[in-house]
């Protein structure tokens, strides 16, 4: 697989999520899952239920068990595993496409930034961002919480610099 496939391939897949998001369909969920599973494990390799497990991906929140679901529960489920994987989705596509990450399979070598502890120029990606259709947008509310944090870690440069940060008992002053 090329990178531009792979690319493209992820795009449609988080598409397709977003459509499940708006429109429910557990069978649609299940054929979503097999596809994105099978693009996930051909691009990054297959992943244990550790991995899985850690990305929460159908594992909703509330899982209802000995009984069927009604049509509000399956369509709460449909949502929330959609939006768990699309979250993976997401991030395999910033992987390949910003971080431009090597792939199984892929013969490029190493990718930009990748290997003894090289980050990508952010500068220059921070300016080709708004002109480049190939950027994840992030959510308006992730948007302005990453401000805040911004402008408050800002205020505190160089705060107390030397200093301790928390005060010591006597009994750990020895």
């Amino acid at each position: 697989m090329i990178r531009d496939e792979l690319i493209l391939r992820t795009r449609q897949l988080i598409a397709e999520g977003e459509r499940l998001d708006a429109a429910p369909s557990l069978g649609a969920l299940q054929t979503w899952l097999q596809l994105s599973d099978d693009l996930l494990a051909t691009a990054w390799g297959t992943m244990d239920r550790y991995h899985l497990a850690w990305l929460m991906v159908g594992k909703p929140k509330a899982t209802v068990r000995g009984r069927p679901m009604t049509a509000a529960e399956t369509d709460a489920y449909v949502r929330d595993v959609a939006s768990a994987k699309n979250a993976a989705l997401r991030m395999s596509l910033d992987a390949v496409d910003r971080q431009a990450m090597p792939f199984v399979g892929e013969t490029g070598g190493i990718g930009a930034g990748q290997g003894m502890g090289e980050v990508p120029d952010a500068s220059a990606s921070d300016a080709g961002a708004a002109a480049s259709p190939r950027t994840i947008p992030l959510d308006p509310e992730m948007q302005r919480r990453l401000e805040e944090v911004r402008r408050a870690a800002a205020d505190h440069e160089g705060h107390g610099a030397g200093e301790r940060r928390a005060p010591r008992p006597e009994r750990l002053q020895r």
